[in-house]
């Protein structure tokens, strides 16, 4: 995994993106971050906020065209919207950005793991066996959201998990692998690993929007 980046405050990890060595018999399966300019735009919004800031800019020009003063000396004000709107844009994308590097999501032979947090780091440990069913959506460039939805006695704070949960559920949160690469490779290796972790069960719950054929998992005797 040297081609994921890590950051400093991770170096003393006792496996990259997990908190604790693996016990015996558990593998890694796949391990991997958001994808940080997919997660600006389908997380973060940053393409609508960018046409709300122009909208802002465009109300403005307007109110001074129908004013009585001159350009010139309003230059000054709307030097500052653009400016504020192009500060704001631009700490939304460090937002993402730094989101994205210093997530990690893992997939195990027993459960998923996600190492999130830019300024405190918090570990979510998601046995296979407490996943009830996901949901994969695959975007345009190639990424795409794998949705967790856990067993009903299991809850994890919705804040606590922004902005990697299913948006606006807020009453039982569900963890999202967000703008992963390859999103639907990375579901069929789920659905591989929760069949296995799960005998004697069947699942056609992990969907595919866009069109995508569904991964059906197929009932595996004990």
């Amino acid at each position: 995994m040297s081609s994921l980046y890590q950051s400093p405050e991770h170096e003393f990890e006792p496996s990259y993106g997990l908190p604790e060595a693996l016990p015996a018999g558990e593998h890694i399966l796949w391990q991997g971050s958001p994808n940080w300019f997919s997660l600006t735009r389908h997380a973060f919004h940053l393409f609508a906020l960018m046409a709300y800031f122009g909208l802002i800019i465009t109300a403005k020009l307007i109110s001074i065209s129908l004013a009585e003063t001159t350009w010139f000396a309003e230059l000054g004000s709307i030097a500052l919207v653009i400016a504020l709107s192009i500060l704001g844009m631009v700490l939304i994308a460090c937002l993402a950005y730094w989101s994205a590097t210093t997530t990690v999501y893992t997939l195990t032979t027993s459960r998923v793991v996600m190492r999130v947090g830019i300024v405190l780091t918090v570990s979510f440990n998601l046995p296979l066996k407490r996943i009830v069913s996901a949901d994969v959506h695959q975007f345009s460039d190639g990424t795409g959201n794998i949705r967790l939805k856990l067993a009903a006695s299991d809850k994890i704070a919705y804040f606590h998990l922004w902005p990697h949960a299913r948006p606006w559920y807020f009453a039982h949160p569900e963890p999202m692998l967000r703008s992963i690469p390859q999103a639907t490779v990375v579901a069929k290796q789920l659905t591989t690993a929760w069949q296995a972790a799960n005998l004697n069960q069947t699942t056609d719950d992990l969907k595919t929007p866009n069109n995508l054929a569904p991964l059906q998992v197929a009932e595996q005797a004990a």
